[in-house]
């Protein structure tokens, strides 16, 4: 889970034409693989074992393993292909997997699952057009990073949210006041998005 990257089609988890020197077996890219790994068993620890504390754990360490390997990347100067490849591909696991999951469970209604998943679907839209013209991303929006923000941090919230108890009673409206504010962003940004891309569509020659 990402909260201090973005699955932004210009955010820092975007590949980009640059490579790296850096070999693509280091602890930044292990970490991601690690987040990867998380998808799978937070999947069954909420769904088949019903044991919300620990995939809440899981959330947690997740966002947190996020955190650290681009911190890691940028502080040992090992930021290669792979890693700008494994990055963005666990957060979009995320955001696809963990509101289903949460459907499933009664924990979010399904409109709201419907507009995340669907954004995700409709902002896919702008790539084939980028790459027609020789662009393979949009420059980064900070809003939008701020959107993924809040919805990383609105999950797990709202998971907690479902607990018998005085941190659940705390953290339902919390969850709820951040997935709503990063709703709003993050539906903005798509907009702000395709805007761009039909501007680069109209201004750019297509590429061969």
């Amino acid at each position: 889970m990402n909260t201090s990257g973005s699955t932004e089609p210009g955010g820092e988890g975007a590949p980009s034409d640059r490579g790296s020197a850096s070999s693509p077996v280091n602890v930044p890219n292990a970490l991601s693989v690690l987040r990867l790994l998380g998808v799978p068993l937070f999947l069954w620890l909420l769904l088949v074992q019903h044991s919300d504390a620990w995939a809440l754990v899981v959330l947690m360490v997740s966002g947190f393993t996020d955190w650290l390997d681009g911190k890691l990347a940028r502080l040992l100067n090992q930021q290669t292909r792979l890693g700008e490849l494994l990055d963005p591909a666990a957060d979009r696991l995320y955001m696809i997997a963990i509101p289903i999951a949460f459907g499933v469970r009664e924990i979010l209604p399904w409109w709201v699952i419907g507009l995340v998943i669907g954004r995700e679907v409709i902002l896919a839209g702008t790539v084939p057009l980028l790459r027609s013209r020789g662009l393979t991303a949009l420059p980064t929006l900070y809003l939008g990073k701020a959107a993924t923000m809040a919805l990383m941090y609105a999950l797990p919230m709202l998971l907690a949210g479902t607990f018998d108890n005085a941190l659940g009673a705390v953290m339902h409206p919390l969850g709820w006041a951040f997935l709503l504010w990063g709703l709003g962003m993050y539906w903005w940004t798509l907009v702000l998005y395709w805007c761009q891309t039909v501007l680069v569509v109209r201004r750019l020659p297509r590429v061969r």
